[in-house]
């Protein structure tokens, strides 16, 4: 019951997503379909916005690949695949897929949108201490960021269930304890309608209803009024132990509604007078700073913007919501430009700082620093998409030559990383350890980063140019025979 109802909800989710590809897709069996990788592939795309790698066609090598390339970007991001493996989503085996659609779910449908919950719950996001990449605090081991994330895993859970709760809170005895056995009666979703949109649900005469009756209702008027996709039946519900991802995957899109919902104008403009005054308090706290700090040692330096960081990572998370709130939009107030432009200003001055600390590093330091600022910026670049192969081979092989000549450096860089005395002649030490454990993890991770694409699109063009190039002489060979020079003038090309 589990599996099929899983199945279903995933199928119906899959589909809502993929309505927005160009072309449209339609999953009909999800675990025939996804056995090509095509599927997988599209709705990584749509999800994230970024063009994956991926062959044209469907034999078995070609599927394998676009297959291994789904899971590649996910564990770019971080995802954990525990018994994931290709030839199991080629089988169609039913738990495993499932399981990988459930992380995809997880991951970009209720970990994004609860983020900004998270905010305001005041649960431990990544994302809600990171608007500003100063710190360097917010660099940390691969291992310490998996922990983390796995604890983010179940305040995602918990700020989406805190959110439920809040929206049916307000119609009295309501309650929701958890994503089971609470939706069992259709009240829960009800309320949530008539809080998103009061006036669609009479809360008193459903009290009357059946589950059956309720639950019904409710997905009708989700689907109509609310435009939310019916991912659920009545009955996937109304059992004894109701499929608790299933519920969560429909729930979720409850919330999309309500970040969509406009925000009052005279709300926005309180929350946007109490941004300002927060950024003006720390732009004072800042420029403060940086005149006590003007005499003092690199080390002392240094930790004074580590703690500065880390209480004012602490402090912005209530005001990231209304910070990132239609950035990048054409039709903001005098005010949010005015709170946009402030908090670009404060930004900016920090990352200068950071970068004033960076040069001011003791030697060799302060050369790995600038090194490693190089093979970052090169490997964050997008790669130029060209339909010329021989104009975009030539930008790859540019590419390639620079990425070389960086890491012919790597060796000399990491001895001198490695052997780096850490005291002066007082022995106090020079530089933050966090600072240098951060650059040695920088180090080796601008090899484990490195981006196989460079090389893979410089052979895919370096093939298609030699491939247009033979197409080209071909159709220019291909003609009848003429008189005995034009054959001999074709024979000396050939």
């Amino acid at each position: 019951q589990r599996e099929f109802t899983q199945k279903k909800t995933f199928t119906s989710w899959i589909n809502s997503i993929l309505a927005k590809h160009t072309p449209p897709y339609v999953v009909s069996d999800l675990y025939t379909d996804i056995q090509q990788g095509h599927l997988l592939l599209d709705l990584l795309e749509v999800l994230s916005g970024q063009h994956l790698p991926r062959e044209k066609g469907f034999n078995t090598f070609q599927c394998r690949s676009n297959i291994e390339n789904a899971l590649t970007f996910l564990k770019s991001r971080s995802l954990k695949l525990i018994n994931i493996h290709v030839a199991d989503i080629i089988e169609g085996k039913p738990s495993i897929v499932l399981g990988l659609i459930w992380t995809i779910i997880f991951h970009f449908h209720i970990e994004e949108l609860a983020r900004t919950l998270a905010c305001t719950y005041n649960q431990p996001s990544p994302d809600c201490s990171s608007a500003v990449d100063s710190s360097p605090k917010a660099s940390r081991t691969a291992k310490k960021s998996a922990k983390i994330k796995e604890r983010w895993k179940m305040s995602a859970t918990k700020a989406l269930l805190l959110w439920a709760k809040e929206q049916c809170s307000l119609h009295g005895s309501i309650s929701v304890t958890d994503f089971k056995s609470s939706w069992r009666s259709g009240l829960a979703f009800l309320a949530i309608i008539q809080t998103l949109r009061p006036g669609l649900v009479d809360l008193e005469k459903a009290k009357a209803r059946s589950n059956k009756e309720n639950l019904k209702e409710a997905f009708r008027i989700a689907e109509l009024e609310l435009n939310i996709p019916r991912l659920l039946e009545p009955e996937d519900v109304d059992i004894v132990n109701p499929d608790e991802k299933s519920i969560m995957t429909y729930v979720a899109q409850f919330l999309q509604y309500s970040k969509n919902l406009p925000e009052s104008e005279e709300d926005m403009q309180e929350k946007v007078r109490e941004a300002m005054g927060w950024l003006a308090a720390q732009e004072k706290k800042l420029a403060k700073l940086l005149l006590e700090m003007e005499n003092e040692t690199y080390y002392q330096k240094y930790k004074e913007m580590m703690s500065f960081m880390e209480t004012f990572n602490q402090e912005k998370i209530p005001f990231l919501p209304v910070l990132s709130s239609k950035r990048g939009e054409a039709e903001l107030s005098e005010g949010q430009q005015q709170m946009q432009e402030e908090w670009d200003k404060v930004t900016s001055q920090i990352n200068e700082w950071k970068a004033k600390l960076d040069q001011m590093l003791p030697s060799p330091l302060d050369s790995i620093e600038a090194w490693l600022q190089e093979v970052e910026h090169l490997q964050a670049e997008d790669l130029p998409d060209f339909q010329d192969p021989f104009k975009a081979m030539s930008v790859f092989r540019e590419i390639i030559v620079i990425f070389k000549g960086l890491m012919d450096c790597f060796d000399s860089h990491l001895d001198s990383l490695q052997s780096f005395k850490n005291e002066d002649e007082k022995n106090m030490p020079l530089v933050l350890p966090e600072k240098l454990e951060e650059m040695k993890r920088r180090l080796f991770s601008s090899i484990r980063s490195t981006n196989p694409s460079i090389f893979l699109e410089y052979h895919y063009g370096l093939c298609s140019a030699i491939t247009n190039e033979v197409k080209l002489k071909l159709n220019i060979w291909d003609v009848k025979y003429g008189a005995k020079e034009s054959v001999e003038s074709l024979l000396e090309n050939w």
